[in-house]
Order: C-alpha cells, then sequence, then structure tokens
C-alpha cells in the first residue's frame, strides 16, 4: 500500500487524476477500521491532512460552505447556529476523539446508509462540491448517493466542500441506537422547517438501502401548514396531520432486517421520530424562532 501526501488541492488533484483507485483519508475513522479490519485493502492511500483549505469553513447570507476536513467537533462548537441539525447530529457521532478528527466529507465519501451527517444534510438542503483536474460541481445531496455505500463522485473526483442552507427555522434529528453513544444508527431522522419558502423538509438514515427524504411527508405537511395558515398564526397542529406526517415518513422507508434491527422496528422508530421531532420544531416555531424569516 503506497501512501500519498499532498502538500496542497491542485497537488491532491493531480495525484487523484493519477491514480484514480486511491482511497482519500482525513481524520480516518472510517477507512482505518475498514483497513484494520482487512475489508479493503486500497493500492493507495491519498491522505489530505496538509490540505490546509479542507479544514475551513466560511458563510455567506444564505449558505455556509463546510470544508470537507472540518471536523464534528468544529461544527458543535462554531456553527450550531448556521446549521443547528447538523449541530445535533454530530453530537451523536462516535466519541469525542472520534468528533475530533472525524468530518461530514469523510461521512459523505463513506456514504453509508447510516451515516450521521447524512439525515441533516438532507433536510437542511445541501450539495456536494466535487473537483477534479477537469473542473468543480456541485450535485445535490439527495443525488449523491447512488447505492449502498456508493457514490455520484467519478474516480478522479474529490469532495471539496459541502455547500449548507444556513438555517431560518428550527431543526431537530433524532437517533436510534443500541446504547447512547459509540454506537452505529439503527435508524435516524431529521426535519428542517424553511419558513422563508414555506416548505419542510427531511432526511431518514439507515432505513433503506441510501439515505432518503420523506418527499410525499414533506408535501402533505406543506400544504396543511400553508392551507390552515399556520405559518402566519403558530398555531398549535393538527394532531391527525402529524399522525399523518409520521406515517408517511415510515412509508418513505426500505428498511432490511439486519443485527442491529428488523425492517419493522425501523418503520415504527421513524415514524416515532418523526413525530417527536415534528412536534419539538413547531414548538421551537410557535414559540418565535424563524418566524420573521419569511419577511426576509
Amino acid at each position: 500500500m503506497d501512501f500519498l501526501r499532498p502538500a496542497g488541492w491542485e497537488e491532491a488533484l493531480a495525484a487523484k487524476a493519477e491514480h484514480p483507485t486511491a482511497v482519500p483519508i482525513a481524520g480516518g475513522t472510517d477507512v482505518m477500521v475498514e483497513i484494520n479490519f482487512d475489508h479493503r485493502r486500497p493500492e493507495y492511500l491519498l491522505d489530505l491532512t496538509r490540505v490546509a483549505e479542507l479544514a475551513e469553513w466560511e458563510a455567506t447570507d444564505r449558505t455556509v460552505r463546510l470544508g470537507a476536513g472540518v471536523p464534528y467537533t468544529r461544527i458543535i462548537e462554531e456553527l450550531r447556529t448556521e446549521l443547528p441539525g447538523l449541530a445535533l447530529a454530530a453530537h451523536t457521532v462516535g466519541s469525542p476523539q472520534i468528533r475530533n478528527r472525524g468530518t461530514v466529507g469523510g461521512n459523505l465519501g463513506a456514504a453509508s446508509p447510516a451515516g450521521d451527517a447524512h439525515p441533516a444534510l438532507l433536510a437542511a438542503g445541501a450539495e456536494v462540491e466535487a473537483a477534479s483536474v477537469r473542473g468543480t460541481r456541485r450535485i445535490p445531496v439527495e443525488e449523491f448517493f447512488t447505492g449502498v455505500k456508493r457514490h455520484a463522485l467519478e474516480p478522479d473526483e474529490l469532495i471539496r466542500a459541502v455547500h449548507i442552507r444556513k438555517a431560518e427555522g428550527p431543526q431537530q434529528f433524532s437517533k436510534v441506537g443500541t446504547r447512547n453513544a459509540m454506537v452505529i444508527a439503527v435508524c435516524a431522522f431529521a426535519v428542517a422547517l424553511h419558513p422563508r419558502t414555506r416548505t419542510v423538509r427531511t432526511g431518514i438514515g439507515s432505513a433503506a438501502p441510501t439515505p432518503v427524504r420523506a418527499l410525499e411527508a414533506e408535501e402533505f405537511l406543506g400544504g396543511a401548514l400553508e392551507e390552515g395558515g399556520f405559518w402566519d398564526s403558530g398555531a398549535p397542529l393538527e394532531p391527525s396531520a402529524v399522525r399523518r406526517f409520521a406515517e408517511l415518513c415510515a412509508g418513505a422507508c426500505h428498511p432490511i432486517d439486519d443485527v442491529r434491527g428488523t425492517a419493522a422496528y425501523r418503520r415504527q422508530a421513524v415514524g416515532v421520530m418523526a413525530r417527536r421531532t415534528l412536534g419539538w420544531t413547531w414548538e421551537a416555531y410557535r414559540g418565535g424562532e424563524g418566524r420573521t424569516a419569511q419577511c426576509a
């Protein structure tokens, strides 16, 4: 196994173009586990830790450009206001040591259906910035996942950054695991209210071959909020609407039975998480969080 260690971004792209099978590594929290258990034996490892720009983030009026190498700890400490859903998800990742090393870019590169960051990225509305020596493109996160641990990157591409909409309303993330820490999600759910566009977005993890959005549930709830004047009034939601939203979220799942949980349990748990997180986000909205965003 050869170890490639570029000093800058252009050098990294050149190395990836020359060695398309090279596996990028930054935090190493996924890749090194696979290597240590002999689940993967790449010919080349492409170490990106010397590429300083990957560990930087910047904000505009509406979005955050998150470098692929920004660790979870910094998201929690520095971006909890701009990206509250992702910060909540980051809190559930591994241990403090893993959060200090692990990155959203690495989570995306692994493309696991159980990736903790993925539901929050789907709910917030994110785009993956992919680059190669041929140029740069942005991939909507819902189009990034193409199968179990498969993604839309070309062999010569690297993830440079993730562009994520700043929160304009309440966001929530919930995860079911076999214990409270250091655990792969049995299933996970994220929801975000977007008052400016009067829309709702969701993200579901570990309950389908890829992370998915509950599109029918989003459309239903968005319509119910608009037709009932709830965005303006902030009135309590109808219990029947909350139940229907939860049912539609559970129906968006395509889970399997495995050692961590059954398909039936995953569907039920997603429905419960959808109901609870919607309740939390709507109570926050009623309390004033995001109510002024409609005028922005």
